[in-house]
């Protein structure tokens, strides 16, 4: 029998190590993120007289300066700057495909003028906008989604238009013009999902980049502020103790390498998998 487009997909993912590994070590933080509230320490409970713990079997990644226990604090951590991520992500997929399917299917004016204005987001530099929108409205946690989600679509736009402009000439578009199915239906029941493969992989890069951009604001003092923990500020409230307490700056820095590569990998292996002239080789 015949395997399905998708079922040959999944199986040039599994043979992809390096994007298996990821999603293992990407799902993997995620699970241990939301088990945070299992933690018999609470985040913000100080305690003077255990301040700059090493690690230990109490505190497995020790104790910062004001005696909180760094590994409830990563967890917790984990869960702003995971949520930031996904929740940005969202965004810029919607806004970019929005865009990048009615440029590529419309054509003309519409093309041009759509193109236009994302060459114009382009071209600005996107750590000062952000560093600007977070000094006018405030780092909380939705302002700071929203500045990353509705500054990295452009990329999502970008990969939609091509796949648009492709697919719009297909015959099985121009036989549902034909018989006058309405224009939304053929862009999000026709074309859309048979441009799945680098709207997907997209996303995942997305997921990525809008942690390491959190981090940024973050650690620059612009981002979600303390005491709420994410990476970002635990890594930037440790840089004066990385002489005398390391722990403080490694253990948050080393769930950013890990999540940041870990994506990058499932995007790879996700690229590979989808592509279909590799799935049709297979």
């Amino acid at each position: 029998m015949e395997r399905s487009w998708w079922s040959l997909a999944l199986q040039r993912f599994r043979a992809h190590r390096l994007a298996v590994a990821g999603l293992i070590v990407f799902g993997g933080l995620c699970l241990a993120a939301m088990a945070a509230p299992l933690s018999p320490y609470d985040p913000n409970r100080t305690s003077l007289l255990q301040r700059y713990e090493p690690p230990s079997l109490a505190h497995p990644m020790g104790t910062d300066d004001l005696g909180r226990d760094e590994l409830t604090r990563v967890l917790v951590g984990g869960q702003i700057s995971l949520a930031v991520g996904v929740l940005a992500m969202v965004i810029s997929l919607l806004v970019g495909t929005l865009i990048g399917a009615l440029s590529g299917y419309f054509g003309g004016i519409i093309d041009s003028v759509l193109m236009r204005f994302t060459e114009l987001v382009i071209a600005f530099p996107q750590l000062i906008v952000l560093i600007l929108f977070s000094a006018l409205f405030g780092g909380s946690f939705w302002n700071v989604v929203l500045a990353l989600g509705l500054l990295r679509w452009v990329g999502v736009a970008r990969i939609v238009r091509a796949s648009v402009l492709q697919l719009r000439e297909m015959d099985y578009v121009v036989a549902a013009r034909a018989i006058g199915v309405p224009t939304g239906r053929i862009v999000f029941r026709h074309v859309l999902p048979n441009g799945l493969g680098p709207i997907v992989v997209a996303a995942t890069l997305g997921v990525g980049s809008s942690i390491l951009g959190e981090s940024t604001l973050s650690f620059l003092g612009l981002g979600i502020q303390l005491p709420t923990a994410t990476w970002g500020n635990m890594l930037r409230a440790a840089q004066n103790d990385l002489s005398t307490a390391p722990w403080l700056a490694f253990f948050p820095g080393l769930c950013i390498f890990l999540t940041i590569l870990s994506v990058n990998y499932v995007g790879d292996g996700l690229r590979d998998a989808l592509d279909p002239r590799a799935v049709q080789r297979s």
